[in-house]
């Protein structure tokens, strides 16, 4: 017999993000059922499961991507501190300057690597000169890239390897400096690595951002997760501190998808 969900032994008492009864359909398919969670400021958290378990669509949700979609329903609540992001007068322009996106294809945009980088505080009205270089050192550096482009900041940013746009595309999301950080299979198509260096990016990152990331595979998510989640058809089946659920899983689901019977 399945036993019911598992919360974490350590939840946190004051978590930046509160997912509470959530609940998804997509053209009346049912994409996420009942999902309560709690997300801890300054740590990792993993959503893991197999293809079609609702964990991309659950980090969609937290950055608000799914309200242009139609036929679509959501029960529940989310909550970022202790502001529902569903609440009627949230303004979704400043909800994505909190919580930044990063998804598994790597997309620069056009110009230099660091045009990318100042898109956005440009956007937002930043003209001081010396702000804009403290920006491109902090969030280079941040992702792990400064010390390989910094001779070359005005090349086209498209001249840069897969593993490098990558880890552009998280400096990009880090320029306006939000709070919470999703990831969506961002090392799914690079090399090992460049995945490690993401990875490693990953443990300075978490000391000043939340971070929620989809892996591309088990092992990833056992190398970097603080508390995973284990998502199957929609269900949270468990979600626990990662050392505990990689290595004594309480639910037999779990031990089959990470010991790779089933996924």
């Amino acid at each position: 017999m399945n036993q019911p969900t598992i919360q974490p032994t350590n939840q946190p008492t004051n978590p930046k993000i509160r997912i509470e009864h959530v609940s998804y359909t997509y053209d009346d398919k049912t994409v996420l059922r009942d999902v309560t969670l709690a997300v801890p400021a300054h740590a990792v958290t993993v959503f893991l499961g197999p293809a079609g378990s609702g964990k991309s669509t659950l980090l969609r949700l937290i950055n608000r991507l799914n309200d242009v979609l139609d036929h679509t329903r959501l029960d529940g609540r989310i909550f970022l501190d202790d502001q529902d992001i569903y609440a009627r007068g949230v303004a979704v322009s400043d909800l994505r300057r909190r919580v930044g996106m990063v998804f598994a294809l790597p997309l620069p945009l056009p110009g230099t690597i660091r045009e990318n980088i100042l898109y956005g505080p440009r956007l937002a009205g930043l003209r001081d000169r010396g702000r804009q270089e403290e920006i491109v050192v902090r969030c280079l550096t941040q992702a792990a890239l400064w010390d390989e482009v910094k001779d070359r900041l005005d090349s086209p940013a498209v001249s840069m390897s897969g593993g490098q746009q990558q880890r552009l595309c998280i400096a990009r999301s880090l320029a306006l400096e939000p709070e919470v950080l999703l990831l969506d299979e961002p090392t799914s198509g690079l090399d090992p690595i460049s995945t490690s260096k993401v990875e490693e990016s990953l443990f300075e990152l978490k000391q000043q951002y939340t971070i929620i990331i989809v892996p591309h595979s088990v092992q990833q998510a056992a190398r970097v997760a603080d508390h995973a989640a284990f998502f199957l058809t929609g269900e949270l089946v468990e979600y626990r501190p990662g050392r505990e659920l990689f290595t004594a899983p309480r639910d037999r689901r779990t031990e089959d998808y990470i010991t790779g019977r089933f996924g």
